[in-house]
């Protein structure tokens, strides 16, 4: 068995791992880790700076949830790409084939004044009744079954 999972490293991204390993982890799955990396729109030098910083965060949380899976005694591959996270995440769905793909859903985490926890509310109900952009293309586009966990 083979899982595709969305991972940025997220706090969600991170749940979802965990939550997946509960679910599948007796199966014995290869858990496949994949993280994109987004192109900036322009090639100034500032730009090219955010991208490599993104790139780096990325390549690191994708290490650390190996590490994850790895405790668990489960086979675990890490792919890294750039561009469109839908487009890049769809293009590995075809090319892998796995049985399953993992997407975390968005939320936003109030920062705790009294302002940012009802706009926060207000944008996770918003969440609750659409998807993100990318879990909305691909639930219309993926081949393979996909699983969307929420956060708790």
């Amino acid at each position: 068995m083979k899982i595709l999972i969305a991972y940025d490293g997220s706090r969600n991204a991170k749940l979802a791992l965990a939550q997946t390993l509960s679910l599948f982890g007796a199966l014995n799955p290869t858990i496949i880790l994949m993280a994109v990396a987004e192109n900036p729109r322009d090639a100034t030098d500032s730009n090219e700076d955010l991208f490599q910083q993104e790139y780096s965060e990325l390549t690191q949380g994708l290490e650390e949830g190996k590490t994850l899976v790895e405790d668990q005694q489960l086979n675990c591959d890490l792919l890294i790409t750039e561009g469109d996270p839908r487009k890049m995440l769809l293009q590995a769905s075809k090319k892998i084939v796995p049985d399953l793909l993992v997407l975390a859903r968005h939320s936003h985490q109030p920062d705790g004044g009294f302002i940012a926890q009802s706009l926060s509310y207000f944008v996770d109900e918003l969440d609750y009744m659409t998807l993100g952009s990318v879990t909305s293309f691909l639930a219309r586009r993926v081949e393979c079954p996909l699983l969307i966990l929420p956060s708790p």
